[in-house]
């Protein structure tokens, strides 16, 4: 009978370290996506989209505004606040950079 190394049938997924830990909530990768075909997105249509409580979505946008992939702009309509949010540049490079890596993991397992 010949043994194996049980390392050795574990292979490396290429891709996984290329992952980017922030973009691994489903709010914020979602929230990039949608900024990325949009000019500017208000808050208010983004819970919408995303289907998020303010709570959540302040504190995900938050992060994401921490980490320079988000702008946000706030200004008054009607009296009312309004903040609207727009992606940046090193967030569409760290989206790109974390989309490509999900296809990488999706080609490794042979889909």
């Amino acid at each position: 009978m010949l043994r194996r190394d049980p390392k050795a049938l574990i292979k490396p997924l290429h891709g996984l370290d290329q992952l980017d830990p922030l973009l691994q909530h489903r709010s914020r990768l979602g929230a990039l996506v949608l900024l990325s075909s949009a000019d500017a997105l208000s808050f208010s249509r983004l819970r919408a989209l995303l289907e998020e409580t303010d709570g959540n979505l302040g504190a995900q946008l938050r992060k994401l505004e921490d980490a320079g992939y988000v702008a946000v702009k706030k200004e008054f309509e009607k009296r009312k606040p309004v903040s609207w949010y727009s992606i940046t540049a090193v967030g569409r490079k760290a989206m790109k950079k974390h989309l490509e890596a999900i296809e990488m993991l999706i080609k490794a397992g042979g889909g």
